[in-house]
């Protein structure tokens, strides 16, 4: 797929449009696309340019590098990511692999012509996972010999998103695994039926797939459906150890809780309980605790260690000791060594599954965010087809296609109003709660929900184009991605689980050699307690968890945050430059003001103005006639108008002379302006455009324009200021309409008559000063300088090339959403920052307790059931701080 260097869009290979420029090749999604790209092509080349520069990593190579996101079951903790990624890079023709333990995907950059999906698959299969993938079943017609049936296979392989391909002859139908998020079940119909092969509908003859269509075309969401029965089966798992434990506490401390004197330590009923607690242990380790040995074993295979190694390890240890102890206790030197551990086999293996759980419902809570932007999606679509209107799966809805929406329900795809008008709400979109007022020609989005009328648009975005669709995969890529601070973690927790086993068997000899007597059972008890009370997963889940709910936040208030690294580097920045047309100021010109003079009324002096205007095609002209009809003004048709070059323009409007221009208009004709002269200088230094009226010769009064600010900027650039950032405003007007800006909103430095292409070097001199730079703006224009800043933040309501260029976009196209971004990127950061505090003091001070450190000193000693229970719930408390960002609320 390319993209049309315009728009930003996809475009399906080959094109049906298209343009040679320098021997250069450009698709382009339709012909309007192309007539812009032949006006001004150096502008399109150089803006797309500097956008794929700085995002190169979020965009399928045309170079034939293709970039999959895969789904993995049953990943435990985050040395698992570690092994898995280790396994796929071993592979041929890897460009990039990250496996995300949070989220539990892979996301891979690869050569398909040295590797195929399936090779990635059985990768991390031998690594001990399984890929989610959804599988489609599909009835197919006209296949008559082998040769069909390889030609749709081979077909359907070489398709970007499909894993493998089965065609059956005999039953006519077709098997497809494939990952949802890379292709649609529509795509892979359409690619069958253009090989000539129909594909069964409903009602389709009895040699079909004996399945509805409905059963047919479902996919099945097989992580979903893992994740919960994982969740399930460890409540079980939990349950079952857990009631297990209970009389092994009871029996291996007989003295403790009082036991009658032929059931205390040394008798035979002991012993023989003993032997039958080492027997009931083998269901707990090898059930209940099945996975830290198919984990650990998986991770030996892969010559690594993960957590499921220490855990294993010490169980393991702990058991055989106990069975020696409690089979042939003749064997030790004294009887006090004969000691049993089963329960801590079997309290270690319940906290910790009920601890997985947890975790597992927990981290389900926080990705919640992405969930409610999938379920936004609007299921059925009522469309205009031959005349008719009918209702259809909203995957089904084409480009240019007509549809009809009615009062309270959702808009299915993106498009522009045709016929009809009403009131949209778009707060789960942008996060404005307040109805949007939508009429023919507006633009509206997918998902949102039509209140009051009803209207028909144009569908101009479907499918994965939708901003919906855009908006969920740039959030599901930003919660994959890695802060830098990661890569620290990263780093440690490489190294933390040998250096864990290390630990644990230097404490065993120390212990052994300088403990106390019986120095075996203290040497074993500190040899299982540090493999125990270390957690990995809480070093691996300490950042992206938090960076999953803060983005999803950010998405839920209209702010899309493109990586880790972006809101890793927002909470840094000390100055940040805003882009005047369009960021502070609305972008359009609008009618400020009307004065009169000699007894004129403002509406008959707008009346006038507007109606000479009805003939201009002047920009300026057409806010004047749109302030007049926001008044409910009618308008006059003008006679005899002329246009003067330089000057303005004058009519005849219900009989009157109306002059519209500037001084030299009314110059030309003598008009006596008294003091309408100094008042169009007041004017004129606050950044309006004034035009002076004349009618039947005589001075009428001003109407004057401008492109008024926002209603909120002056209020979000003081916010700015109180969160010690140095506000920048920088444009191409003139110095005096700048400063008029400037001071409107309270901005002390202003960077004017800065040419659109000088604006980066601009950002540029901000950095040499040693500043950490933000760079807001809305246009083509813009690009360069978003790629340039340290951030860049889009204007939602702006060009497709700013927004690809930039690292955080805003949906609702308000500088509030600056501040709102930059306070969820410093409240991101310091969750991350307590979670990893946290864990590294957990483990930096567990470690060592549990390895006898204040034994020495205070007597002490860690049991193992205590350090199971701290290192079970240690990643839940975690996951559980992340997600209190979930209440985060900007601050004023």
């Amino acid at each position: 797929m390319a993209r049309d260097p315009v728009c930003g869009m996809e475009v399906k290979s080959p094109p049906e449009i298209s343009l040679v420029y320098e021997g250069q090749t450009y698709e382009f999604c339709s012909l309007s696309c192309k007539t812009k790209f032949a006006a001004e092509p150096t502008k399109y080349i150089m803006a797309t340019a500097y956008a794929a520069d700085k995002k190169a990593t979020y965009r399928i190579d045309n170079n034939g590098i293709e970039k999959l996101q895969i789904p993995i079951v049953n990943m435990d903790c985050a040395s698992c990511a570690v092994n898995i990624e280790k396994e796929i890079k071993r592979l041929p023709g890897m460009k990039k692999v990250v496996v995300n333990y949070t989220t539990e995907l892979a996301y891979v950059d690869f050569d398909p012509s040295q590797t195929h999906v399936e090779d990635i698959m059985a990768a991390i299969k031998s690594s001990g996972y399984r890929a989610g993938r959804s599988t489609l079943r599909l009835g197919i017609r006209g296949m008559h010999c082998a040769s069909c049936v390889s030609k749709i296979e081979d077909e359907l392989r070489r398709t970007q998103g499909v894993i493998s391909a089965s065609v059956d002859l005999g039953s006519e139908s077709a098997a497809v695994d494939y990952l949802p998020s890379m292709i649609r079940i529509q795509d892979i119909k359409k690619i069958i039926e253009e090989l000539g092969y129909p594909v069964y509908e409903t009602g389709a003859p009895a040699a079909a797939v004996a399945k509805t269509r409905a059963e047919a075309e479902e996919p099945v969401d097989e992580n979903q459906l893992a994740r919960e029965k994982e969740y399930k089966t460890l409540m079980s798992k939990f349950i079952f150890a857990a009631v297990i434990s209970l009389p092994f506490i009871l029996f291996s401390y007989p003295a403790l809780f009082g036991l009658p004197a032929q059931l205390q330590k040394g008798s035979d009923i002991l012993r023989f309980i003993w032997i039958s607690m080492s027997l009931l242990s083998l269901p707990v380790m090898f059930w209940s605790g099945s996975h830290f040995y198919t984990g650990a074993m998986a991770a030996l295979r892969n010559r690594s260690a993960n957590m499921h190694t220490l855990i294993a390890t010490g169980i393991s240890a702990a058991w055989l000791y106990s069975t020696v102890a409690a089979v042939a206790p003749g064997i030790f030197p004294s009887e006090e060594l004969a000691d049993v551990f089963f329960d801590v086999v079997a309290v270690v293996v319940a906290l910790v599954d009920l601890g997985m759980a947890l975790e597992i419902r927990a981290k389900g809570k926080s990705s919640e965010a992405i969930k409610k932007l999938i379920g936004l999606q609007a299921k059925t679509a009522r469309v205009v087809r031959d005349g008719k209107e009918i209702d259809i799966p909203v995957e089904e809805v084409v480009l240019d296609e007509i549809v009809l929406v009615r009062p309270g329900e959702k808009i299915p795809v993106d498009g522009v109003i045709v016929d009809g008008s009403s009131a949209v709400d778009e707060s789960m979109i942008t996060g404005e709660s307040i109805p949007v007022e939508k009429r023919a020609g507006d633009e509206v989005i997918g998902a949102t929900i039509n209140k009051t009328g009803s209207f028909k648009f144009r569908a101009t975005k479907v499918g994965k184009d939708t901003a919906l669709a855009q908006i969920i995969e740039m959030v599901q890529q930003a919660q994959s991605s890695k802060a830098p601070i990661q890569r620290v973690v990263d780093k440690v927790s490489g190294y933390f689980v040998p250096a864990v086993i290390i630990t644990a068997i230097l404490s065993f000899v120390v212990w052994y050699n300088f403990g106390p007597a019986p120095e075996l059972i203290y040497a074993l008890i500190v040899f299982v307690t540090v493999l125990i009370i270390a957690c990995p997963c809480a070093l691996g889940l300490a950042t992206p968890i938090s960076l999953m709910v803060g983005v999803g936040k950010g998405a839920e208030n209209g702010i899309l945050i493109r990586s880790g690294e972006a809101l890793e580097t927002a909470q840094k920045l000390n100055a940040i430059v805003l882009d005047k047309t369009g960021t502070i100021t609305e972008g359009k010109p609008s009618l400020t003001d009307i004065v009169t003079v000699n007894g004129f009324e403002e509406n008959a002096v707008l009346q006038a103005a507007a109606s000479v205007e009805k003939a201009s095609e002047h920009p300026l002209g057409e806010a004047i006639i749109k302030g007049a009809e926001d008044r409910s003004i009618s308008l006059r048709d003008p006679k005899s108008f002329n246009a003067i070059p330089g000057h303005g323009v004058e009519a005849s409007v219900n009989g009157n002379w109306v002059i519209l221009g500037n001084l030299k208009m009314m110059k030309k004709y003598e008009i006596a302006l008294g003091g309408l002269e100094q008042r169009s200088q007041q004017l004129a230094d606050e950044g309006k455009t004034p035009m002076y009226v004349a009618i039947n010769g005589k001075a009428a009064g001003i109407v004057a324009v401008a492109d008024t600010v926002k209603p909120d900027s002056k209020e979000a650039i003081a916010r700015l200021k109180k969160l010690e950032l140095e506000v920048v405003m920088i444009t191409g007007d003139n110095q005096r309409t700048a400063n008029a800006i400037a001071r409107q909103v309270g901005i002390d430095r202003v960077l004017s008559e800065v040419l659109p292409e000088d604006k980066a070097f601009n950002v540029q001199k901000l950095q040499q000063e040693g500043k950490m730079v933000a760079m807001v703006g809305d246009g083509i224009n813009d690009a360069p300088a978003l790629a340039q800043a340290d951030i860049g933040l889009a204007i939602g309501t702006g060009t497709d090339v700013a927004i690809e260029a930039s690292d955080i976009t805003l949906i609702k196209g308000s500088l509030k959403g600056v501040v709102l971004a930059i306070q969820l990127s410093r409240s991101t950061m310091k969750n991350i920052r307590e979670n990893l505090f946290g864990a590294f003091f957990y483990n930096g001070l567990g470690i060592p307790v549990a390895a006898g450190l204040l034994y020495p000193i205070f007597g002490v000693l860690l049991s193992p059931l205590i350090a199971g229970a701290a290192m079970a719930f240690s990643s839940v408390t975690v996951v559980s701080n992340a997600n209190r960002l979930r209440r985060f609320k900007p601050g004023v």
